[in-house]
C-alpha cells in the first residue's frame, strides 16, 4: 500500500512540473547589439531565428543625463518572436515584411516597466583635458516584465535590453577671442553668429594697471560673481543682443550652459593678466578648469581655456 501511495505522489509531482507557469525558458540576448529601424520607433535584437523587439511609439530620447520610467502598454510594447528561419532587419523593419521567415510563435507582455538611463558620451582632449559631448547613450532595462506565452507566463524582475547611442554635434565654440565689455554692467562677452560666452566678471579683475610677472588677478566662478554662461541660439545673434537691462527674446536660446562654482586652487578659476599696449591696456582672461553644466550633463573647458583679450584705455 505504501508503495502505491508513493507512486501516486511522484506522479502528481511530475504533472505539477509540467504546469506552464513553472516552465522557465531562457531568453538570452546579452551579447547581441541593439539595432533600430530608421523609419519608426522599433528597436530590436536578432539571434539566428529569434527576435526581441521593443516598440516605443511616442517617446523622444533626451539630450541630457537623466533617468525615465515608462509603462509597458499599447504605446510601449515588447515582443519575443520565434521564426522558422534566419531573421534579418528586413523582417522587422519593412512595412510589408518578406514572406519568409514565418513567425512560429510570439510572446507578448502584459505588464512591467521600461527604464531608460541616459548618460552623455564624451571625448577628452589629452593636451588640455577639455571634454566634449559627442552623443548620448540610452541604456534600456525592463523591470518586472511579464511575458505571456502560449503555455503560461514568464516574469523577469530585471531584464537588460541594451544600449542605444544617438550621436550629437559638439557645441561650436568658434569664438575669435576678442572680448567686448558692457559700459554699465561691465559684463564681458564674446560671440559669433550662433553662440555667445558671457562672463559677469568681478570689476576688480579688470584694472588699467599692469599686473606683476606671473601674478595675475584671480577670482572664482560663482552664481553671483564671475558667472559664466554659454548660450547657443536658434537664430542670428548680433552685438545688439548684449548690454541691455534684460536679454531680448530673440534670437531664441536653444541651449544654455552655466559654469559650476569654482573651488579655490582647484577649479573654476578666472585669471586676468594685464599688460600695457600703447596708450592703453590689454587684459587677457583665462578660465582654469571651468566646468559647464546643463541639467545633469556637463563638460570641461580645459586646464587653461583662453577666454579672450579685452582692450581698454584710461
Amino acid at each position: 500500500m505504501k508503495r502505491v501511495v508513493s507512486l501516486l505522489v511522484f506522479a502528481l509531482l511530475l504533472n505539477g512540473c509540467d504546469d506552464g507557469d513553472l516552465i522557465q525558458e531562457d531568453i538570452s540576448f546579452e551579447d547581441v547589439d541593439t539595432q533600430k529601424c530608421t523609419t519608426n520607433g522599433i528597436f530590436y535584437k536578432l539571434k539566428d531565428s529569434e527576435a526581441l523587439i521593443l516598440e516605443l511609439k511616442e517617446f523622444t530620447f533626451p539630450t541630457e543625463t537623466k533617468s525615465q520610467e515608462l509603462d509597458i502598454n499599447t504605446s510601449n510594447r515588447v515582443f519575443y518572436r520565434f521564426y522558422n528561419g534566419a531573421v534579418t532587419s528586413l523582417t522587422i523593419c519593412e512595412t510589408i515584411p518578406p514572406a519568409t521567415p514565418i513567425v512560429m510563435d510570439q510572446w507578448t507582455t502584459s505588464g512591467g516597466k521600461i527604464i531608460i538611463n541616459t548618460t552623455a558620451v564624451k571625448t577628452t582632449d589629452e593636451k588640455d583635458n577639455s571634454t566634449k559631448i559627442t552623443g548620448y547613450n540610452h541604456n534600456i532595462t525592463f523591470k518586472n516584465i511579464t511575458f505571456v506565452k502560449s503555455n503560461g507566463t514568464q516574469v523577469y524582475e530585471t531584464f537588460p535590453f541594451g544600449d542605444h547611442v544617438i550621436n550629437a554635434t559638439p557645441l561650436p565654440f568658434a569664438f575669435n577671442k576678442t572680448l567686448e565689455q558692457c559700459p554699465t554692467s561691465k559684463q564681458l562677452y564674446d560671440y559669433n553668429s550662433s553662440e555667445a560666452l558671457i562672463l559677469d566678471i568681478d570689476p576688480a579683475l579688470i584694472v588699467n594697471q599692469a599686473t606683476p610677472l606671473n601674478t595675475p588677478r584671480t577670482g572664482l566662478i560663482s552664481d553671483t560673481k564671475n558667472k559664466l554662461t554659454y548660450r547657443l541660439f536658434s537664430g542670428l545673434v548680433t552685438g545688439a543682443y548684449f548690454c541691455n537691462t534684460t536679454f531680448p527674446a530673440t534670437p531664441a536660446v536653444s541651449e544654455e550652459w552655466i559654469a559650476v562654482a569654482g573651488v579655490a586652487n582647484e577649479s573654476g578659476i578666472v585669471e586676468v593678466t594685464t599688460t600695457t599696449l600703447g596708450n592703453g591696456f590689454k587684459h587677457t582672461v583665462v578660465l582654469k578648469k571651468a566646468k559647464m553644466k546643463k541639467g545633469n550633463s556637463d563638460f570641461i573647458l580645459g586646464d587653461n581655456y583662453i577666454y579672450g583679450e579685452l582692450l581698454t584705455t584710461n
